[in-house]
């Protein structure tokens, strides 16, 4: 072989590592009572990071589904075709307990459990996280319907992925999506105009456009019509329980930015039949039990693509040599590892502690509910929001090999700004923070106690904490407040951050997220961290041991 041709000073594929290697996942299950399931967890962060599953992963997104209107003969048959790569992500997703299960568990922090695997699942891919996500979320809002709760709960919790065009009720496992948004009003829900008729047996017919729905080869869809009383929330099946198919046709399937191995389609509902989920004319009250859930998972999927990132952009920078050193031992590619390895630290114990607070709320802790209220709506603005940028600087590490697909970072790049956009883009999660501050004292009240448990641990978040409770008792003006929403939830998250990693994380790591995030002025660029950092401790502590 010619010399010309010998591979010299690039990084070996990043394959067969564990997803679970992380001190602080670990340490929180511990510490929030999942203890019991850290076999599972370690067994599933080893399986996300085999060379199989990142092989599906690559497939997935390669070959994107293909929609089918009609069948040769000229039948409607609205079919949705998938790599057979994306029924192996699913079906291990399932059987792994990410969907639903958590909700049928009977073992403590089950919620915590779940959302611990979804975040190590999440880093092989994230598209097929979208349905999983929904049919975890359509438990929480199918609780308004205890009939129909009865009839699915226990097929949406099942462990068995049955993937396939039946009625619901004859299959061994069923898969959820949601129905909302419409083309003239977007995230303004109340603005549809799908109608619902009531069909006289207790169903309904509904008959209207949604622009965007959620994993259209689901079983049940949860959807949003205009009834006489006014919206309502209404469960739809895609096959009847006689087995004929439901009125639900694919339009289209939408051409994404990223998120390519999900389906995303409009759906005409040509006097399709559903059943009413919760108080008739309440419709939004019901669905946002959905939506809360989701939220969540649009949390923790935003964290688990920083750390993804983070863990691509760390070996390749252990690995690759330039101007006589590796690039992770020079001091500025030192700091900006370290500085994506802090964000990414402060994004998974946020997202975790919200899990934590869920479990509790469900166990009845009326201030837990309360926390995670607030807390989940600024985590929704601001860690989703900061994927984004995380994953652009760590693509940037990996220079023009970052750019290129084979890299794999592209796909990750791409999928981030969905998570800030998907369930409420920014500005609509910034407004969601002003209504808690607003009209949920209890809320408010939890959120500081949170915080404030680190009280006296360190001077920089102490000072953070007391600038934020001045803000917030100085929303007073309603147009002030809407201009200050988005800054005063990113500062909420900070504090709620920063109390979290001094109480829980390494110290070098919350040193370094209180200086840079809420002591002094160190620049709003990734690797502005202050000089004296200890960032080869930050970077040592954070990441998987097949890459230090």
């Amino acid at each position: 072989m010619s010399p010309t041709h010998e591979v010299l000073n690039q990084a070996p594929p990043l394959t067969d590592f564990s997803t679970a290697d992380e001190a602080g996942l670990l340490a929180a299950l511990r510490r929030d009572g999942g203890g019991w399931a850290e076999a599972e967890v370690l067994e599933l962060g080893a399986r996300a990071g085999s060379a199989e599953v990142q092989e599906w992963a690559r497939q997935a997104e390669e070959h994107p589904p293909v929609l089918h209107t009609h069948d040769r003969f000229g039948h409607r048959v609205d079919e949705v075709e998938f790599h057979p790569a994306w029924h192996h992500l699913m079906a291990e997703a399932v059987a792994s307990g990410q969907h639903a299960a958590a909700w049928a568990e009977r073992r403590p922090a089950a919620h915590l459990v779940r959302a611990a695997k979804f975040y190590l699942w999440a880093q092989a891919e994230a598209g097929h996280g979208c349905p999983i996500s929904m049919t975890y979320a359509s438990v929480a809002a199918l609780r308004a319907a205890p009939e129909l709760l009865a009839a699915y709960g226990p097929l949406l919790t099942s462990s068995t992925y049955d993937f396939g065009l039946r009625a619901p009720l004859t299959k061994r496992g069923l898969i959820a999506g949601m129905s909302m948004t419409e083309k003239q009003g977007g995230s303004d829900v109340r603005s549809g105009t799908t109608t619902a008729t009531p069909a006289g047996d207790g169903s309904y017919v509904l008959t209207g456009h949604k622009w965007f729905t959620s994993a259209p080869m689901s079983d049940v869809f949860l959807t949003l019509a205009q009834a006489p009383e006014g919206l309502t929330c209404f469960l739809l099946p895609r096959v009847l329980p006689d087995g004929t198919r439901n009125a639900l046709r694919l339009q289209r399937l939408k051409n994404k930015l990223g998120n390519h191995s999900n389906a995303s389609a409009e759906i005409e509902y040509e006097q399709a039949v559903g059943w009413v989920v919760g108080e008739v004319g309440r419709g939004v009250r019901t669905i946002v039990e959905m939506v809360n859930m989701t939220r969540l998972d649009c949390v923790i999927g935003s964290a688990a693509g920083m750390r993804a990132g983070l863990r691509q952009a760390v070996h390749h920078a252990a690995h690759r040599r330039a101007f006589g050193a590796a690039l992770i031992d020079q001091p500025l590619m030192r700091h900006v590892l370290a500085d994506l390895a802090v964000e990414s630290e402060a994004a998974t114990a946020v997202a975790l502690r919200l899990a934590a607070a869920l479990d509790r709320a469900e166990a009845g802790d009326a201030e837990e509910a309360a926390l995670r209220r607030l807390g989940l709506a600024v985590s929704k603005y601001w860690v989703c929001k900061r994927g984004s940028s995380h994953l652009a600087e760590a693509l940037e590490c990996l220079g023009g090999n970052g750019y290129v697909e084979d890299s794999g970072m592209p796909r990750l790049y791409r999928e981030a700004p969905l998570l800030s956009i998907w369930e409420g883009s920014g500005n609509v999660a910034a407004l969601d923070v002003l209504r808690v501050l607003q009209k949920e004292p209890a809320a408010v009240a939890a959120f500081f106690a949170e915080v404030e448990a680190a009280a006296g641990a360190d001077a920089r978040l102490d000072a953070a904490v007391a600038r934020v409770r001045k803000a917030v008792g100085e929303l007073t003006d309603p147009v002030r407040a809407q201009l200050l929403a988005r800054r005063l939830a990113e500062q909420m998250t900070l504090v709620l951050q920063g109390s979290l990693l001094v109480r829980y994380g390494h110290p070098a790591v919350a040193d370094a997220f209180c200086a840079s995030r809420l002591g002094g002025d160190w620049g709003h660029a990734f690797g502005t961290l202050p000089p004296g950092t200890d960032t080869r401790a930050v970077i040592e502590q954070s990441l998987p041991k097949e890459i230090r």
